[in-house]
């Protein structure tokens, strides 16, 4: 979390100089490119260039570590469900069988790698978006794209009080385990530890409640709403390198549609 309280990791890397609404374009056209294939090779690609992308983000590790935990849990515990599930699933799209132990088969496995790989792959550009782009310039970059500000400035508040909610979790759990309810690895029990996680659930809701009610109230006495449009403080113009970005993205982005039309494959399989 920066100084400013929110997400936005300070710095001045490429990413963090680029126009907030490029990034939003680029997330669109890398999701939608994603979502287009079942294709390991691309998703090789697109993890590789995401990793460079990230690199020269400057973002430091420790502060997306906790995303990147979370994502990889998702990750596998999707996997173990398409195992438990559909373990012969890699057979129906591929129309092969190699069984490998209990019934499960080669095919599967590495239908199961691709997809875990392809929810990966979006990982590198989440993480540049969220963590380079300034809330109030993202704002005004979503109603530049035509979004109307409300919902714009919706992404703004979001973005400036997920911090706000953490360090209200960290309070309440530091007073409920000095009452004894721990949630740390001091509880030997994992019972009583998801217990007492639930237990913090109810006064962080209240607390969060509560919050919104304040910000909607100082909204709604500023006349947040009353016009149809509105000007933005924090504004970042395009530069002809973003230009330049644009145009490259554009063109990756037709070199991946044509490649999907022309290769007709719903799964790729080499073997």
């Amino acid at each position: 979390m920066s100084k400013f309280g929110t997400l936005y990791v300070e710095s001045d890397s490429f990413f963090h100089r680029m126009e907030p609404s490029l990034k939003v374009l680029i997330f669109v056209l890398w999701s939608i490119t994603v979502f287009m294939f079942l294709d390991l090779r691309v998703d090789l690609v697109l993890l590789a260039l995401g990793s460079v992308f990230l690199l020269f983000s400057k973002i430091p590790f420790r502060i997306i570590r906790n995303l990147f935990i979370v994502v990889l849990l998702f990750t596998l515990t999707n996997a173990l469900f398409i195992l438990l599930i559909t373990p012969e699933y890699g057979t129906v799209l591929t129309g092969s069988t190699t069984n490998l132990f209990y019934g499960l088969t080669f095919e599967t496995l590495f239908y199961i790698f691709t997809l875990s790989l392809k929810y990966i792959s979006l990982l590198p550009v989440v993480m540049i978006l969220i963590f380079t782009t300034h809330p109030s310039r993202f704002a005004s970059s979503l109603s530049k794209l035509g979004i109307p500000y409300k919902w714009a400035y919706t992404f703004n508040i979001m973005f400036r009080y997920i911090p706000d909610i953490q360090n209200e979790f960290k309070t309440i759990a530091n007073a409920q385990a000095a009452r004894g309810l721990s949630i740390k690895k001091d509880e030997k029990s994992i019972v009583k530890r998801a217990r007492n996680l639930f237990n913090l659930t109810i006064p962080l809701i209240n607390s969060a409640l509560a919050r919104i009610d304040k910000v909607s109230n100082a909204m709604d006495l500023r006349g947040f709403g009353k016009y149809g449009k509105r000007t933005w403080y924090n504004f970042t113009p395009m530069r002809k390198v973003d230009y330049a970005v644009l145009a490259m993205t554009v063109i990756i982005f037709l070199m991946f549609l044509l490649f999907r039309i022309y290769s007709n494959t719903r799964f790729w399989y080499p073997f």
